[in-house]
């Protein structure tokens, strides 16, 4: 059987299972019994429209800096992992492993 042929056949049997799952859920529908309609009850509540924002407290703020000063004391550039980049193998959908040096890198954007 060819392509198209076997494409013809697939959606005309996608079209009758919808149409039938389509009477199915419609005579659902009908049958059910009705709901009590929902009523909303209206307050004359006014919601201000004025964001409230409180400022930070000298204690919030002293603690965020302490946290500040912290990390920046305890973080180094050894502290950041070693990027290595990855070929890919479209073919065999395997990623290489390797390095790429900063040379190579300059290299790179010079030839741009």
């Amino acid at each position: 059987m060819k392509s198209p042929q076997f494409k013809k056949i697939i959606k005309e049997a996608v079209k009758e299972a919808i149409q039938e799952e389509l009477k199915d859920i419609l005579l659902e529908a009908v049958k059910a019994p009705k709901s009590q309609p929902i009523n909303e009850n209206i307050s004359n509540n006014t919601i201000s429209s004025k964001p409230t924002f409180e400022k930070p407290t000298e204690d919030v703020k002293q603690k965020y800096a302490e946290i500040m000063g912290e990390t920046a004391l305890n973080m180094t550039s050894r502290d950041v992992p070693s990027f290595t980049p990855q070929v890919s193998d479209p073919v065999s959908g395997n990623l290489g492993g390797g390095e790429l040096s900063m040379d190579q890198i300059t290299n790179l954007l010079n030839n741009k």
